[in-house]
């Protein structure tokens, strides 16, 4: 193994282990948001409702979806995609599968008033602990979160605009099929922004910098 592999190679393994730490949080929130009937994300909304439609299992569908979106991203964003794509694209819909499962005996359904809002915040933090991370690690964008960056790239429209569009499109297909719209959809799709930049600044970036590599050939363009 030649120098600039071993560089490679110290770089990206332990950013690629916290990148999948941090779509396992991720998906662990969403599963106790759905563990509460509080909504998801839109994406996992949309894409619940759907798979359920076609009696297909959330994992293999996401996994089909992502595939979908990645083609464009590949062809006009192509500096977004990575390793952390990859994880985060197949990883999120079983991770969410799983846990769903894990939760189902443990949570009454559906919980009281009081344990609804507990799992509520719950369900929130970890949500945008695991975006966060994933995202820190610098390997790498979902296709679902590189769409709305990049359509930025290409047209210098607001991003939160264009992630608001992108979103609330989400959010119609879930209503349309049926997917687990909430107070959790609307907070995910319009209020997570904060939680995940102070997850980035006072938890991730300052963990990172004393754990990994601070640099690396492959990072991702920061958003």
């Amino acid at each position: 193994m030649t120098t600039r592999a071993r560089a490679e190679a110290a770089y990206l393994a332990p950013r690629a282990a916290w990148a999948l730490g941090g779509v396992a949080l991720l998906a662990l929130g969403s599963a106790v948001l759905l563990g509460a009937h509080v909504g998801v994300d839109p994406f996992t909304s949309a894409n619940i409702g759907v798979s359920a439609r076609l009696g297909v299992g959330l994992g293999p569908y996401q996994l089909a979806v992502n595939a979908v979106l990645l083609v464009p991203v590949l062809v006009w964003g192509r500096h977004y995609v990575g390793l952390g794509t990859v994880i985060n694209m197949v990883m999120v819909g079983f991770f969410v599968q799983w846990f769903s499962a894990l939760l189902a005996p443990v949570l009454p359904d559906p919980p009281g008033l009081l344990l609804q809002a507990a799992l509520f915040v719950v369900g929130i933090v970890l949500f945008t602990a695991g975006a966060s991370a994933y995202m820190t690690a610098g390997i790498g964008t979902a296709p679902y979160d590189a769409i709305a960056p990049m359509v930025v790239d290409r047209t210098r429209a607001r991003y939160r605009v264009v992630r608001v569009i992108q979103d609330l499109a989400f959010v119609g297909l879930a209503i349309a099929f049926g997917g687990p719209v909430g107070v959790g959809t609307v907070m995910t799709a319009f209020f997570a922004g904060p939680l995940i930049d102070f997850f980035n600044e006072r938890v991730n970036k300052p963990l990172l910098h004393r754990l990994l590599p601070a640099g690396g050939p492959r990072e991702a363009r920061p958003r």
